[in-house]
């Protein structure tokens, strides 16, 4: 396990049963030490956040491409398999649903083109250097042990530990917007699968199952742990994609075994964990620009 703790916390860490390196994905000499004897780099690492990478897109960039080639380059040294979490931000202006893999990219932010630059290094790895690759673009993932607590977090850990502590939530725009929200434990499995079948793959794979939900519909869920949420709707943030759903075919193809946790079922997980285990996650590092 290789970490910086930027934004993580240690006690998510069972160090009984894995050996764990502090150490950031931009210093490069020490990433190769401590990722000198894997057979797999499961690379999750990243800066994430769309609002983050517009305020300091130089340093999302360094985190994001910088920090992957390095990893490539500790891949390419020790012939490990490189499995890379990128991110369907990618489409950015791409209007058209659902999304395959075939479409068009076209970033609209900083974070973006920094997960579609790391995607042009793991295929070039795998193409130049013969790294054993398996690229997977992330769908809004969400789930136990996220985050919920600071001004990056994502919208559902986010809104779930407001409404916990009576709190208003916010809601960017009308609310009508759509995401293809994937639970961890589905992203789990497909990864899980990845190294039991040892599957690569030449080109990017949309991991989420088309399951389009609106934030207003999420919301109406909610509700029914949260009777007397308050919701109060602010006017749209720059970068933010309008629609997000993925076209599942090829990610059914490659992984037949796995099935998504149906969302209405993960968010209730996700509200019972919180309840129970929030306060182990939240207060952690500051989460800087």
């Amino acid at each position: 396990m290789v970490d910086d703790l930027s934004s993580g916390l240690l006690s998510n860490i069972d160090q009984g049963v894995c050996d764990f390196h502090k150490v950031s994905l931009v210093d490069r000499v020490e990433l190769a030490k401590a990722l000198g004897s894997a057979e797999f780099i499961f690379h999750l690492g990243a800066r994430g956040s769309v609002p983050r990478s517009l305020k300091n897109p130089i340093a999302t960039h360094e985190v994001n491409a910088t920090g992957t080639l390095n990893v490539l380059e500790a891949a390419r040294e020790s012939g490990a398999h490189v499995i890379f979490s990128s991110s369907s931000s990618v489409y950015g202006r791409n209007g058209v649903l659902p999304k395959d893999e075939s479409m068009w990219l076209a970033p609209m932010t900083p974070y973006a083109a920094s997960k579609l630059a790391a995607e042009g290094y793991m295929q070039a790895y795998g193409s130049a250097y013969n790294v054993p690759i398996t690229l997977l673009r992330f769908f809004n993932v969400f789930g136990p042990r996220q985050r919920p607590d600071h001004e990056y977090a994502a919208v559902l850990p986010k809104w779930i530990w407001k409404a916990m502590r009576n709190e208003t939530i916010e809601v960017f725009g009308d609310g009508s917007q759509t995401r293809d929200f994937t639970y961890v434990r589905t992203v789990l499995d497909v990864c899980m699968d990845v190294i039991d079948r040892r599957v690569t793959h030449e080109g990017a794979i949309n991991l989420a199952f088309g399951n389009r939900i609106s934030l207003l519909e999420s919301i109406e869920m909610l509700k029914k742990h949260f009777p007397d949420l308050n919701v109060n709707f602010v006017p749209t943030r720059a970068g933010d994609v309008k629609d997000s759903q993925n076209s599942p075919g090829l990610l059914k193809q490659l992984f037949p075994g796995v099935k998504p946790v149906e969302f209405e079922q993960a968010l209730a997980e996700t509200v019972n964990w919180l309840k129970e285990y929030g306060e182990t996650v939240a207060n952690g590092p500051t989460v800087s620009d």
